[in-house]
């Protein structure tokens, strides 16, 4: 079974996973033949320490859904959250407070120790304007019901590479998310001192077994051990790409973490 691999330095945790579970190609490749698909969620659960749930983009989910989830994994497992696209895909994202409130108010609490970072995951059109990002930032709850939150914005337009949009997210406590992909910036140095680091890796090659070179993971395995030490918890997710990859790759960055 995986676990998380903790660092004795900061007692900061290092979670990698997947985006979702319910994908044909990972049947019979990822997932053995004939495993019931009732059952692939806990099949992730035993080898990865983390997906990041992407229904709750699209739609409400059940409270139900939440805690069905949450009992199908190991204690050690977290769920990060992609945030509505009715908070994100606007014109005007300081008025989106009616469907922050909706999105985390649908049950997100069910999943208790188990959940992640939310990801606000911000359309790629969306440029940087300084008053509305912190306008959107003060909608984002710290907690809800008890449950402290925490928050990642994934902005995918190159203007947000202003200092001022960093130090926006520095006052407010919430992360940029780091972006490996060609069509994305990565904003590398600013989620370098984030609060936590969330990384979406999204280069993976379907002509690579693991779906990056080993140098590659090595590299992403040493940063890991790095914001780990520094006291961050860290949570890496391989998703696009080749995603028929992407447990491949996880898997192989867990067994890097625990050399």
């Amino acid at each position: 079974m995986a676990k998380a691999a903790a660092n004795r330095a900061g007692g900061a945790r290092v979670h990698v996973g997947i985006g979702g579970w319910s994908y044909e190609p990972w049947r019979g490749l990822f997932y053995p033949k004939g495993l019931p698909q009732a059952r692939e969620l806990a099949h992730v659960g035993e080898h990865l320490t983390a997906t990041e749930i992407n229904a709750t983009f699209y739609g409400r989910q059940k409270p139900a859904s939440f805690a069905k989830w949450r009992d199908a994994v190991p204690d050690h497992f977290v769920f990060a959250v992609k945030g509505s696209r009715y908070c994100t895909v606007r014109k005007n994202l300081a008025e989106a407070g009616e469907s922050v409130a909706n999105f985390v108010d649908q049950g997100i609490v069910e999943l208790g120790d188990k959940l992640g970072p939310i990801n606000w995951q911000l359309a790629s059109t969306k440029t940087f304007d300084a008053d509305e990002i912190a306008a959107f930032l003060a909608l984002l709850p710290a907690s809800h019901e008890g449950l402290p939150l925490r928050h990642a914005i994934e902005a995918r337009h190159e203007s947000f590479g202003d200092p001022a949009f960093f130090a926006l997210l520095r006052k407010a406590g919430v992360a940029v998310i780091l972006a490996d992909s060609e069509k994305y910036p990565a904003f590398d140095e600013a989620a370098d001192k984030a609060p936590f680091v969330y990384a979406r890796l999204q280069n993976a090659q379907a002509g690579l077994e693991l779906g990056y070179p080993a140098a590659e993971l090595d590299r992403w395995a040493t940063r890991a051990r790095g914001w780990a030490q520094a006291g961050r918890d860290t949570f890496v997710f391989f998703i696009n790409g080749a995603k028929e990859r992407a447990p491949a790759a996880a898997q192989a960055l867990i067994a890097w973490l625990e050399k």
